[in-house]
């Protein structure tokens, strides 16, 4: 039996998983590590902390029961998007990775669209500069600390330091390229001009291949230290919500995705680049040769449910402790006995700032209408409420766009709460549907892996054997239309609020 192994680089961990021809998942192993604030808005975390938690879990998986790691015949690698490890000339990191949720390149990203002009940015590379992006990281080293920046000669992004590690050789893949500011999303090649203008040089960054394509082979030391067959080849995957896309089955018009996990992502498969001139959703290519994809994203989506958890309910975490339970289990039964619309609580769920629609890196989360009846009940209610409002933020966008919405996938987290998939049925008035898989994009980065080594034709071919709906959740006709007027209102807590954040973030 023939195995490939999906390697997600994540920001809470790693996580391996190996699936035979079928597209059975026969192993799964994940090895956590920590995420770093040393300042507020600031987050980063140390690149052998990947590597490490890389090496457990292949480890891991090569020694499950019912895998023969001489079975594995390929590696496809995903991992959190933007973030920035720096080089030197001798290939050592030379600072904390920076991560896709800091917010420190306010300054960077007004500098970068006074500089290039905010529409001739978006024609250029499809996309607005936002603070979580790699090119205004790469400004923020150069400006904030220029010893380290002298010393720099490669930028990778997570997964692509790992790729370094596994087999010795600099590649990327044009999906997670397209999220550094600094691709030719059109034609799929690093974009030089820009680069020029802001004078980063090209050979910082890595050759970008399509998405099933071989990088490179499985070093011998590599190889040693998770018993995995050298020189099996490495795939060049795609960032985490391409190869998320692909493992959700994205791969084609008309079907779109609606992925809650710590960020929540809606996700939609374009054939041709398809642009929002004002720069409020991402076009980037997919991890489908020759095509692309739309993508709306909210920075704390499940992060805020999670949030909510570990801040106000350690009541509900200690009774889970005592019985081996969930205590989202606890959480979202309390929230599921309130009435849609929290009797008048609204939630904004921009805890980590926001990036879809508003593109704000001083966006704060908020409670609005708290009175003397609401419980942690109502809170827990608004909160899941308020993710979904967010979400439905990117797909009206799209909508706008003339995106093709025939059906939505659920994945993540959130789609396991059967309250949660009906909320969001509800405010987005389509059905949500789920697949027999769950895996995320651990799992399209090894569906990548069939392709490469020739198990299937085309993505689309592996896709179509592995992935098949399951269940469908339908908005509930009578309640879906009472959701109208709260959005409405949501929408305008944060038009309402949004100078304020401005001037907090100018106080602290």
């Amino acid at each position: 039996m023939s195995l490939v192994v999906g390697v997600d680089v994540g920001t809470s961990g790693t996580k391996a998983l190996a699936i035979d021809e079928r597209g059975k998942v026969v192993a799964s192993a994940t090895v956590e590590y920590p995420l770093l604030s040393p300042k507020p808005s600031w987050a980063e975390q140390t690149p052998s902390d990947w590597k490490r938690a890389t090496l457990e879990a292949l480890s891991r998986l090569a020694h499950s029961p019912g895998v023969k790691a001489a079975d594995i015949k390929g590696l496809g690698l995903t991992g959190q998007m933007h973030g920035s490890v720096f080089l030197d000339k001798d290939h050592n990191v030379l600072r904390n990775a920076i991560l896709w949720c800091d917010q420190r390149t306010a300054k960077q990203c007004d500098d970068i669209t006074s500089k290039v002009g905010a529409q001739r940015l978006i024609e250029m590379v499809c996309n607005p500069a936002l603070t979580g992006f790699t090119a205004p990281k790469i400004l923020w080293l150069r400006e904030n600390e220029p010893k380290v920046y002298e010393r720099v000669r490669r930028v990778l992004l997570p997964k692509d330091y790992i790729r370094y590690e596994l087999t010795g050789e600099f590649a990327t893949d044009v999906a997670d390229a397209s999220g550094t500011l600094l691709f030719d999303v059109k034609n799929r090649a690093w974009h030089k001009e820009l680069m020029s203008l802001l004078d980063v040089p090209l050979d910082f960054m890595p050759r970008a291949y399509e998405g099933p394509e071989v990088t490179g082979q499985l070093s011998s030391e590599a190889a040693q230290a998770t018993g995995i067959p050298k020189s099996i080849p490495v795939i060049a995957g795609g960032g985490d919500q391409a190869a998320g896309g692909v493992g959700c089955g994205i791969v084609k018009s008309g079907v779109i995705s609606a992925t809650v996990g710590t960020s929540g992502v809606v996700f939609a498969f374009a054939d041709r680049v398809s642009l929002d001139p004002e720069g409020r959703v991402h076009t980037f290519c997919h991890s489908v040769p020759g095509k692309w994809h739309v993508m709306g994203v909210v920075l704390s989506a499940g992060g805020s449910l999670r949030w909510f958890r570990d801040t106000l309910c350690q009541a509900e975490k200690t009774v889970a402790a005592e019985t081996g339970a969930d205590p989202y289990e606890y959480i979202t039964a309390a929230a599921g006995q309130v009435a849609p619309s929290a009797e008048g609580l609204i939630f904004l769920p921009y805890l980590t700032g926001e990036r879809t629609p508003h593109k704000d890196p001083f966006a704060k989360g908020a409670f609005v209408g708290l009175s003397l009846r609401h419980t942690r009940a109502h809170m827990a209610r608004a909160v899941l409420e308020g993710v979904a409002f967010a979400m439905r933020d990117s797909l009206e966008i799209m909508r706008g766009m003339g995106v093709s919405i025939e059906q939505v996938r659920a994945s993540g987290g959130g789609a396991r709460s059967t309250l949660w998939r009906q909320i969001q049925a509800d405010v987005n008035k389509a059905p949500l549907v789920m697949i027999n898989v769950d895996e995320g994009p651990a799992y399209g980065a090894a569906l990548l892996a069939t392709v490469a080594t020739g198990m299937y034709g085309s993505v689309e071919e592996a896709c179509a054997a592995t992935i098949r709906v399951v269940d469908s959740c339908e908005p509930d006709v009578a309640r879906a239309p009472s959701y109208d007027p709260w959005f409405a209102e949501y929408q305008a807590c944060y038009r309402a609020l949004a100078p304020g954040f401005r001037r907090v973030a100018d106080l602290l």
